[in-house]
């Protein structure tokens, strides 16, 4: 069919009221998942007392989410793919809204952790499925890149969001309704999806990769596992480097079967693609190293300036406001100057915002923490939106379910072990001062150990983006062509887009 999109016409950031329509259903998906994320980990301590919870047994909380949410990713993108991408985001959208209803009506721990699990499980079903929606949805260029920025802000929003009402609604209501906010935007997605979002699959019907679905999601389970668990009994515990070790093992075995699958879940020749194993990787690193930042602040705002919750929460403001403004602006930077460039720039300014904390002190600080911490989330957006374009960007659509799925691990795992690993060294700090210091002094200390640590990390995220993902933007840039509905969007079966992405 001949199309009746110029690409001057494709090139525009111009979005239509449907389209419009359409990325705000897919952002309400995934700013419910970022909110039920952040907003739980205030109402912990109120959760534990209301139902019975042991401390030990009180970040099991979070954990049951996490677990099958990271563990799960990667075989549910690539289900989507095959199986039909709305299909099963709107399975993952029904699921996880009525598992937030049974966690607010939630009477003991097991109802309670069974329906965080049930969360978990649907939010690895709908966020790969709702990435791949996405960015099948507008075509590659800059309308993706302005929709993934909008989208990236989205879920910054919500997670810096979760952070702030969890405090004021526990305090103001009641932590039950942590759990029942996630309903009206479940419910306005699951109405308004079929309406406006056509279907879509991969043409090939392959079978799914059931070896390879086993191993992955395994490794994935084991890897969490452990990484949670060392923030309670420590890296030497068997509790610990067992798990991990089970991950690692299971993950180079996924590796050699995908190598000799004739329908691979994951096929080597994207998972090699510089520009989706380096980018990812920042993907990881910008997003561990954030909530790892939260974590601390939270720390040093609660344990040194002795605030309540419902003040840190707030405190938090900085942060979010400059992250939305990151995925505001990011991608007309990455239109001009290139993804790849953007996500170096974002990655140095998170890194100098995050240690420039290593300066705050026991009383008069407060303006240092709302820089650092704006500088922080500013770079952490813009490096999001960028990584986001880097890990997504030419491929087939095919292969856009395994690239989404790719993305979201890298961002679920991300905020799964950011918190744990740099808690240990901030402990471990702790710890080590004894009986030298106050407690003031030594939780700050760890807090400095902390955050430089987590400043050295993303430095370094930052300079292997610089010298892997070399390429940048095309000169000339080719035609692909796009598949998409002409039912659902009126636009030609196939647009030709221009190509802008690192290889």
């Amino acid at each position: 069919m001949v199309s009746t999109t110029t690409p001057t016409q494709a090139a525009s950031t111009t979005l239509t009221a449907r389209q419009w329509l359409i990325l705000t259903v897919l952002c309400a998906a995934q700013f419910m998942v970022a909110l039920d994320f952040s907003i739980v980990s205030v109402a912990l301590p109120t959760i534990g007392d209301d139902l019975g919870f042991s401390m030990s047994a009180l970040p099991w909380v979070v954990t049951a989410f996490a677990l099958p949410s990271g563990g799960f990713l990667m075989i549910f993108g690539r289900a989507g793919d095959l199986y039909g991408r709305r299909r099963w985001f709107m399975s993952g959208l029904v699921l996880f809204t009525a598992a937030s209803l049974v966690a607010g009506l939630a009477g003991d721990p097991v109802v309670l952790l069974a329906s965080r699990a049930a969360q978990g499980f649907a939010a690895a079903m709908l966020v790969p499925s709702g990435m791949s929606l996405l960015t099948t949805s507008f075509p590659e260029g800059p309308q993706r890149n302005r929709a993934l920025g909008v989208n990236g802000a989205l879920i910054s929003l919500g997670f810096t969001s979760g952070v702030i009402l969890g405090g004021i609604i526990t305090e103001a209501l009641s932590w039950r309704w942590t759990m029942f906010i996630n309903i009206p935007f479940g419910l306005l997605a699951i109405v308004a999806t079929p309406l406006l979002v056509a279907e879509s699959r991969s043409e090939e019907r392959s079978r799914l990769d059931i070896p390879g679905a086993i191993t992955v999601t395994a490794g994935l389970l084991a890897l969490i596992y452990g990484i949670t668990a060392a923030e309670h009994g420590g890296w030497t515990a068997p509790g610990t480097w067992v798990p991990l070790l089970a991950g690692v093992l299971l993950l180079i075995l996924f590796v050699r079967i995908e190598a000799k699958s004739p329908a691979p879940l994951a096929p080597l020749k994207v998972l090699t693609k510089r520009s989706v194993g380096w980018g990812n990787l920042a993907g990881f690193i910008t997003f561990s190293m954030i909530t790892a930042c939260v974590y601390l602040m939270t720390l040093y705002m609660q344990q040194v300036l002795t605030m309540n919750p419902l003040t840190t929460g707030l405190a938090f403001g900085s942060l979010g406001v400059a992250a939305i403004l990151g995925g505001v602006v990011a991608p007309n930077l990455a239109k001009r100057y290139g993804a790849r460039a953007v996500l170096v720039g974002g990655l140095a300014i998170q890194a100098i915002g995050t240690a420039a904390l290593v300066w705050l002190t026991a009383d008069d600080s407060f303006t240092l923490l709302l820089v650092g911490t704006g500088l922080a989330g500013f770079g952490h957006m813009a490096a999001v939106v960028a990584y986001t374009i880097v890990g997504t960007s030419g491929l087939a659509d095919t292969e856009q379910g395994l690239a989404s799925g790719l993305a979201t691990t890298s961002q679920l795992v991300g905020l799964t072990i950011g918190i744990p690993v740099l808690g240990s060294i901030a402990t471990a700090r702790i710890g080590s001062l004894g009986d030298s210091v106050s407690a003031t002094q030594a939780s700050l200390s760890g807090v400095h150990y902390g955050v430089l640590t987590a400043g050295a990390i993303i430095a370094f995220g930052a300079l292997t983006s610089l010298f892997f993902l070399r390429g940048g933007r095309t000169p000339v840039q080719p035609l692909t062509a796009v598949p998409t509905d002409r039912s659902r969007t009126g636009a030609a079966t196939d647009q030709q887009v221009p190509v802008d992405s690192v290889r």
